[in-house]
């Protein structure tokens, strides 16, 4: 990305010397290549991982994970306890040194300590510590003269986003476990960070808590700013995310947009009047991936475009459709299928 960004620069100006994409940024505004940069700029990745490895004695916490997560919205890192998505976010965020593998903040190479991409980054880890004979103002008040960011202005309007304006000046161990959470995310946004990483921030909460920490995050986006959201919510995930990556015993299963993995895993529900027979044809069709019986029905995994060929391979063989309905798959069911922790698809092979 940096070297497209660098190239378009060089051809505006041949004898510019650019190092840094701040300056290509302030070579192009205002240019005939401004667009250019701006959809360079949409599709840049804000975190990407290579082969990241995290060995704790013999068990491997992180296997080889390779993420990419883009610029704008929020990203999820779905996976049950376990998975490894505490861990991968510890050492992104520097706490846990990985094993093997790289890693890239904002498009460069972090190796060891990373001041500057962390000066851009806001995170909770796990569950978020604050001093409980502290008001929630006068945490914030603390943590921010640390960070020498903005003053009173910049506490109000953290506030009064995350919903405690009317509770900013209560001592801190009188919050209720959402309030605890809501105020965990007004630290994570002291200095109007570009990366926000959430640590499963719905954990403890009752329905409502949860409803309101997931709008809370949708609203996170604003001003081009990436949200990396952990959870094992599948639901939670579904609702809030744009984009997912699935984990399981360290490992990725599944990452992309959240609307394209489940359109990609497509699902026909079929009654035949012959289901075993119809079993043995769709088992000779290349776009029939799995199929089960469920429920009194044949569940056939294959493209929804593709549909059409189940009823013709059937119908050349005499046996007709009673019923076909294609099936929009939960991120849920997806998690379940591709992680194969729920049912037995028959293979192919095995029908045969």
């Amino acid at each position: 990305m940096a070297t497209i960004t660098l190239a378009i620069a060089t051809i505006y100006r041949p004898t510019a010397t650019l190092s840094t994409p701040t300056q290509v940024k302030q070579t192009l505004r205002n240019t005939k290549y401004y667009s250019i940069m701006r959809l360079l700029e949409e599709t840049l990745m804000v975190i990407e991982t290579d082969r990241l490895t995290k060995h704790y004695g013999p068990v491997v916490a992180v296997d080889s994970l390779s993420l990419q997560v883009p610029k704008g919205g929020v990203f999820g890192l779905l996976g049950p306890n376990g998975s490894g998505k505490t861990t991968t976010m510890g050492m992104l965020l520097g706490l846990v040194k990985p094993t093997s593998g790289s890693i890239r903040l904002f498009g460069q190479d972090i190796h060891g300590t990373h001041l500057s991409a962390l000066r851009r980054i806001g995170a909770t880890v796990e569950s978020p510590a604050f001093y409980p004979h502290l008001s929630g103002r006068a945490n914030l008040r603390y943590f921010q003269g640390i960070g020498k960011s903005d003053g009173p202005e910049e506490l109000d309007h953290l506030l009064d986003l995350v919903g405690l304006s009317q509770r900013a000046d209560s001592k801190y161990r009188t919050y209720s476990t959402g309030m605890k959470q809501r105020l965990g995310i007004a630290y994570t946004l002291l200095g109007n960070p570009e990366l926000v990483l959430l640590d499963e921030p719905t954990n403890g909460l009752d329905p409502a808590g949860i409803a309101e920490v997931r709008d809370l995050t949708r609203r996170l986006c604003a001003d081009g700013r990436t949200v990396l959201l952990s959870s094992h919510l599948l639901h939670e995930v579904e609702q809030v995310c744009d984009s997912v990556a699935i984990l399981s015993r360290g490992q990725l299963i599944a990452q992309g947009k959240v609307h394209e993995l489940l359109r990609r895993q497509g699902f026909v529900r079929l009654r035949t009047t012959d289901d075993t027979k119809a079993q043995r044809i769709l088992a000779s069709l290349d776009c029939v991936s799995s199929m089960r019986e469920e429920d009194g029905y044949l569940m056939i995994e294959t493209p929804p475009d593709r549909s059409g060929e189940l009823s013709k391979a059937l119908g050349q063989q005499e046996v007709f459709v009673t019923e076909m309905v294609p099936v929009h798959l939960s991120l849920e069911r997806f998690f379940l299928e591709i992680t194969g922790e729920q049912h037995t698809s028959t293979s192919k092979k095995a029908i045969r």
